[in-house]
């Protein structure tokens, strides 16, 4: 099956480029189309011919978002639309990649696929939207939502706090925000499966488990052998951002094992995080989340 991967130089993308099929895939960043030109996106499928589109480009800073609505908009809605339109045309099937952030966060247990959603911010109000379009474009779409994502070589909440571990003793991380860390490399190889059987509608994907961001850091931290860091909880409240963030969003993953996925716990991919972190050079990171 002839796939092509939008936004194949992220942390996820790289992460499918590399487990995928050589012989089937084609792999494109932000300098081989802009999905806000819908010209651009029909050269590069009228060249590519794909039968399967994977959607992964998103503007994710979500502070960025708040700030720049109208970007959020371009990138986020019209952009995904754009893409659905070209996939539709070339007869390409789509799956799309979406957000825990279209859920308010006023829940106690976690999201269903089903459950309406109500975004609170605007990077999860562009994606919501942009899943409402791709939907009446193409129907038998799939659309995967995802949560707190991470990975060795990119900008990601564990790299930013081993970063700021190198310069600090101490570090103050949120406590009243609930969530289910993803890795990369445990979410591309159930992505291709998917994709592999034809999956359709809406599912959701991460990791097992669920924690606050302060607990993440202080496992990570724990996992790392930093003894000699402290991490202490802190607020929303105390720690203000230009964007909400939902109290809880974790996604509720029984959806998938229809197709024989059953991700393992987020602490046990920690280890493999951190072992690929140490061979890649100068990680950079980012509280984009």
């Amino acid at each position: 099956m002839r796939t092509l991967i939008i936004g194949a130089n992220g942390l996820l993308g790289k992460a499918l480029m590399e487990q995928w099929e050589p012989d089937q895939v084609t792999g494109v960043g932000p300098q081989d189309a802009d999905i806000r030109d819908p010209d651009a996106l029909r050269r590069l499928f009228d060249r590519v011919r794909p039968q399967y589109t994977v959607l992964l480009t998103a503007y994710t800073d979500v502070d960025g978002c708040e700030k720049d609505p109208r970007h959020a908009d371009d990138v986020n809605r019209a952009g995904a639309i754009h893409v659905a339109e070209a996939a539709r045309n070339a007869g390409s099937g789509l799956m799309f990649l979406s957000t825990d952030y279209v859920f308010d966060g006023t829940r106690k247990t976690p999201y269903e696929k089903d459950d309406p959603v109500n975004p609170i911010n605007v990077y999860g109000r562009s994606k919501a939207e942009a899943e409402h379009g791709i939907r009446e474009i193409l129907p038998a779409c799939c659309i995967l939502r995802t949560s707190w994502l991470f990975g060795a070589g990119g900008r990601c909440f564990p790299n930013t706090i081993l970063e700021l571990a190198r310069t600090r003793k101490k570090l103050i991380v949120v406590h009243d925000q609930k969530g289910s860390p993803t890795f990369n490399r445990d979410l591309a190889p159930a992505m291709i499966k998917l994709a592999a059987a034809g999956a359709q509608g809406t599912l959701h994907l991460t990791n097992a488990g669920a924690c606050t961001w302060f607990e993440l850091a202080r496992e990570l931290v724990r996992a790392a052998d930093l003894a000699e860091i402290t991490v202490e909880p802190v607020t929303t409240a105390e720690f203000p951002r230009p964007a909400r963030r939902p109290a809880y969003s974790v996604l509720a993953n029984s959806n998938v094992e229809q197709y024989g996925i059953f991700m393992r716990p987020w602490q046990q991919a920690l280890g493999d995080y951190l072992a690929e972190r140490r061979n890649v050079p100068q990680v950079q990171g980012s509280m984009a989340r």
